[in-house]
């Protein structure tokens, strides 16, 4: 069977249709039924999330904490960030969407609740919505993202539905170090300041975490990289929830520029650049399992993830759509199974080209870092000029691993002369700093240009091939014409 494109537009109903996960191998050790947890799960599995798709439903306005990296905004189209929603929802218009969406666009597999606020903040809209997408929708799977503070009263009511995945947001163990990063938590009726609100969120955090682990309920622990403020802690966290259970670390930067409002950004609160958050993912990574594909989605979000497709599927064109449910888990069911297939199929070939790369002689070369231009299904195939985004994968003597992706400003308007916009190829070329080359399915002269004077080797040549075994062949030929000699002796000696 051929599989669907992914970030094509199929038409339905008269109506065009429209944030995070462990690698391969750290799929292969799990037993079955976790796998069967997180092998679709886009946000759980890195291989996932090039095939299937998620949404989240904007249910939950209120928060019980406030933090000084967010700024919730409402009826907003132009962020693409964590409390960013175009349209609120009732439950019923929730379950509504959730059900277009998923007859639309079949690959969706996860829906989520993370926000606008805080989802166990508002249960009772919250757990209405789970409940009747339990019932009418059993195909697909549930999440709830949370700050913590509700979750250990949560516990027992988010294991009576189909929930079997929960992210927390765990910035810090030490109150000291919370103090800065919350001002306040809503705690029994009470406003709660400082380092004191700081220790109740922190053990009302830990207290969930165990208690849904002991439920069989797999979590993932999100952390915002703050640096000058955490980032030198966030080690002793993920060693931490490690040791209670979390299946999953995704250590992610801090959104701080000023447009958004935010009292950091406000305040002149820098982020991490992409060096600095891998060098700290990397440190976390000895301690469980790093999720690197994390887009921080808006709590609207609809589609791949690092595509939103949520403007095709406002509530007044869901009105307008007839939706037989029945039918469309049918064609689910289908092209779920053929995506499965294809996935297997190409993870085979991976994990073969790099089992021979492993027995080959090992090269005496330095690690690289390489851009990929894709958009999905684990292939190059996007033009560089019309790319949102990089996947940005190491090359090193030991094989290849995915490391982040890199947002960017698409500056080619799809014509042929494309480059005109200067400024945004500028700012594309900065956002790839560190890289010694780019993939892409095709690429201008200008551009070309441009990324050999900043010292990075463009490349067509591996169009529609899959990724690891491109950037694989990519790294041999950098190592036969002599590019990848270590810098130093004590490289060398590493080597």
């Amino acid at each position: 069977m051929e599989l669907p494109v992914l970030n094509e537009k199929p038409a339905a109903s008269g109506c065009s249709a429209g944030s995070c996960g462990s690698t391969d191998d750290q799929l292969n050790h799990l037993s079955d039924e976790i796998r069967a947890k997180v092998e679709n799960h886009p946000c759980y599995s890195e291989d996932a999330h090039h095939y299937f798709a998620r949404m989240h439903v904007a249910v939950a306005p209120a928060c019980n904490i406030q933090c000084h990296y967010c700024n919730r905004k409402y009826d907003c189209a132009n962020e693409s960030r964590p409390g960013v929603v175009s349209e609120l929802l009732t439950p019923d218009q929730a379950v509504k969407k959730t059900k277009a969406v998923a007859a639309n666009i079949p690959q969706m597999t996860v829906l989520g609740i993370a926000g606008p606020g805080d989802p166990l903040a508002n249960p009772e809209r919250t757990f209405e919505t789970f409940r009747r997408l339990s019932d009418e929708a059993p195909d697909i799977k549930l999440c709830v993202s949370t700050n913590g503070l509700a979750l250990p009263q949560s516990v027992e009511e988010l294991s009576k539905h189909n929930i079997d995945h929960v992210t927390i947001t765990i910035n810090c163990v030490d109150p000291e170090i919370g103090a800065k990063i919350y001002p306040w938590i809503f705690w029994n009726n009470r406003r709660i300041k400082g380092v004191k609100g700081a220790k109740i969120l922190i053990e009302q955090q830990q207290k969930g975490l165990e208690m849904l682990v002991a439920k069989g309920i797999l979590v993932k622990v999100n952390s915002v990289m703050i640096p000058g403020v955490n980032d030198k802690h966030l080690a002793e966290v993920s060693k931490i929830v490690k040791a209670k259970g979390a299946f999953l670390h995704n250590v992610m930067p801090l959104i701080a520029e000023a447009e958004h409002g935010t009292f950091y950004g406000v305040m002149g609160q820098r982020g991490p650049t992409p060096l600095e958050l891998q060098a700290l993912q990397d440190d976390c990574s000895g301690d469980m399992n790093m999720m690197r594909h994390c887009r921080q989605c808006r709590a609207d979000a609809v589609g791949l993830l690092g595509e939103d497709r949520g403007d095709e599927f406002t509530m007044d064109k869901i009105e307008e759509m007839e939706i037989d449910y029945q039918a469309a888990m049918e064609k689910r069911k289908v092209i779920h199974e053929a995506i499965a297939e294809e996935m297997h199929s190409k993870r085979s070939a991976k994990a073969d080209a790099h089992a021979q790369f492993a027995q080959e002689e090992k090269l005496q070369t330095r690690p690289v870092l390489m851009a990929v231009a894709t958009s999905g299904q684990g292939l190059i195939n996007v033009h560089f000029g019309h790319a949102k985004e990089f996947l940005i994968y190491e090359a090193s003597p030991d094989g290849v691993r995915f490391i982040s992706h890199r947002k960017t400003d698409q500056y080619c308007g799809g014509d042929s002369t494309c480059g005109e916009a200067e400024s945004a190829l500028q700012r594309t070329i900065r956002s790839l700093e560190g890289c010694e080359t780019v993939l892409c399915s095709k690429i201008g002269y200008e551009p070309w240009d441009m990324l050999e004077q900043a010292g990075i080797i463009p490349n067509g040549e591996h169009a529609m091939e899959p990724i690891e075994q491109a950037v694989i062949a990519v790294y041999k030929e950098m190592a036969a014409a002599g590019k990848l000699e270590p810098s130093n002796e004590l490289e060398r000696a590493s080597a």
